[in-house]
């Protein structure tokens, strides 16, 4: 009976170590899960693998002196297109002053002699010339309502571009009466597609209004 006293007693001993052994282990695992976590916040919170190096700021130096550059001889570009516009519509001034238009026949005898006709020129009824200033803010007006309008009207597009002054100076010759779609188609450069699609940029920047009653 002593000896099985004795072998439960160090029986109970042995469970209990192990049981401390478990809370040791347990405590073990939870301070180092604490660590592990630290750890990976540390990691998020100081170590940046995609922080800009110092080539990345000479990189967007680079770039930002190419943007200056590009954008400047975009600005050449649309000054050249503005003295040449200017040029263009001097001339078409001119040559309208000078137009005529053909002779209608009259009868100049009213007793019985015999009737003959005559040709007499007309000059055709042009718009009236615009002064110096008057052509430059007129330049000025197309220019800020084109500014206003998607990137292909402002530039991308030189043929588009050009369609788009066209249609504009035909509606400010006009304003505020109005002006049919028809009366705005110039062939062969400005076809109905193309009136239509300058319109509907127009339209849509509220900049003209379209009127289907007539």
């Amino acid at each position: 009976m002593s000896e099985f006293v004795d072998e439960t007693e160090a029986l109970q001993a042995n469970v209990q170590g192990m049981k401390n052994l478990s809370d040791s282990l347990a405590k073990f695992n939870e301070s180092f899960a604490s660590w592990l976590y630290i750890m990976n916040m540390n990691s998020l919170t100081v170590d940046w693998p995609q922080a800009p190096s110092d080539a990345s700021f000479i990189m967007a130096k680079r770039r930002a002196e190419k943007d200056a550059l590009d954008a400047m001889a975009a600005l050449e570009a649309k000054k050249r297109e503005a003295e040449a516009a200017i040029a263009d519509r001097t001339a078409m001034t001119e040559v309208t002053d000078v137009e005529t238009t053909f002779a209608d026949n009259i009868t100049t005898d009213t007793s019985a002699q015999t009737s003959k006709s005559v040709s007499i020129q007309k000059k055709k009824p042009g718009k009236p010339k615009m002064s110096a200033k008057e052509k430059k803010e007129r330049i000025l007006e197309i220019e800020k309502i084109i500014s206003c309008l998607p990137l292909e009207f402002r530039g991308s597009d030189p043929n588009l571009r050009r369609s788009m002054e066209t249609v504009i100076e035909g509606l400010l010759n006009v304003a505020p009466q109005g002006i049919k779609l028809i009366d705005l188609i110039k062939p062969p450069d400005l076809i109905q597609a193309r009136v239509n699609k300058c319109l509907i940029a127009l339209v849509n920047r509220k900049v003209v209004r379209k009127d289907n009653s007539t």
